[in-house]
Formats: structure tokens, sequence, C-alpha cells
């Protein structure tokens, strides 16, 4: 049989869990590019918008009454704006640049993809590696009050708010649960620290030095159907 080696690692992450720390430490041990505000910057590049402008769009939904407005303006007989969907700029074009810079990313290989639906958009690509990264409540309060310490009364609620907002964005793009556990090959506690967190990845994704799998062994992809 013949195997495909993992080349892409994507790394989903619980605010203030530290995936994103794990995801830098995980491509600097691999060699590896990272690809996590990139993606952003990629997507304002070809739509022609500045990093800043692209930034405020990055893992979020547009509001409701957005959303509603543009159904409007494609169902009206004339319509309103005058725009195609390519002049337009919002989250849902921003969500579709982003898968663009995700799939081009995992056919160069050899990167480290944080966040922003990866898993999703390459659930059915062999040769990719899930990894969602969790902490407790605890840990993720203990991280946000040391960052942001003029808003630590509202720690939890914020916390909470981000990761609904990360979900909402899942759904609605890819449907699908963004912390499904069947979207990943492992699951990781960043109790554990980085160093171990790093050590179970490269084993768990057959990329130690001189590791073998036994016959039949085959990381497959976790889309379903694929």
């Amino acid at each position: 049989m013949v195997r495909t080696p993992i080349n892409v690692i994507t790394v989903e992450r619980e605010y203030g869990s530290r995936g994103g720390e794990f995801a830098h430490e995980l491509a600097l041990r691999l060699g590896w590019r990272l690809l996590d505000s990139e993606l952003v910057t990629g997507a304002a590049r070809v739509a022609g918008v500045s990093p800043e402008l692209a930034a405020r769009f990055d893992e979020r939904l547009d509001p409701w009454y957005y959303r509603y407005g543009k159904v409007f303006w494609h169902d009206a007989p004339y319509p309103m704006t005058g725009l195609t969907d390519e002049q337009v700029f919002d989250s849902e074009r921003m969500l579709s640049l982003i898968r663009k810079e995700i799939e081009e990313a995992a056919q160069e290989g050899n990167c480290v993809l944080v966040g922003r639906g990866a898993a999703c958009a390459l659930a059915c690509r062999p040769g990719c590696f899930h990894v969602f990264v969790y902490a407790t409540a605890k840990a993720k309060r203990d991280w946000f009050v040391q960052a942001f310490p003029k808003q630590a009364q509202h720690a939890d609620q914020l916390l909470t708010a981000f990761d609904r907002r990360r979900a909402a964005v899942i759904r609605k793009f890819y449907q699908q649960d963004w912390c499904a556990r069947g979207l990943y090959h492992v699951l990781l506690n960043s109790a554990m620290g980085v160093g171990s967190m790093i050590a179970a990845t490269e084993a768990a994704a057959g990329l130690n030095a001189g590791a073998q799998r036994e016959a039949g062994d085959e990381i497959r992809p976790t889309g379903v159907p694929c």
C-alpha cells in the first residue's frame, strides 16, 4: 500500500488555550511555514483591501441585518448596489478567499495552518493531519487576565463569546460543528505543555525520525464522506 505522508497540519484552538503558540512552535520544530494571520493578509491582497480592513472580518460573520439585506439585493429585479460579488468585501467574501489560501497552501505542502476552518476545508485531502487544542476554563481565564488585565472582570464572558463567534462561522460556511471530535485526528489539552504537545503530534502524525506504521495503519482524511 502506498501511504500518503503528512505534509500539512491544521491547528484549531479554543480562545485562550495557547493553541496559536503551539502551532508556532510546531512549525519551527518541523521547519514548515506557519500560516495564521498570513491567511488574512493573503486574502486582503487578493481582494485589494488593506490587511487592517480584512482583520475586521477575521473569524466573524456579518451582522444579521447585513445578511438579510444582501439576500434582498440579490433577489431584487434590479440590483441595488451595482457591484458584483467579487467587488463586495464582507465576511462571506473573506471566508471564500481564505479557503482558497488554505487550499493553495495545502497543495504546496509543508505548512501549519491555524484555525479559520482549515480542518473543514481540507477534511477530504490526504496528507493532512488535524489537531484541536483545548484548555480548562481556569487555564483560559488565567491567560486572559494576564493578556488583558483591564478586562479581567469580563474574562469568562469574552472567552465564551470569542469561541461562539468561531463556531458560528464554521457552522455557516462549512455546515460543521467547530468542536466536533470527528473533524480532528487528535485533541490536545494544553495543560500538557507545548513540548509534550509537539511530541504527541509528531508521533501521531508519523513525523518522528524513523517512524514506521503498521501495515494498513494509514492516516485517513477525517471528512465524511470522502
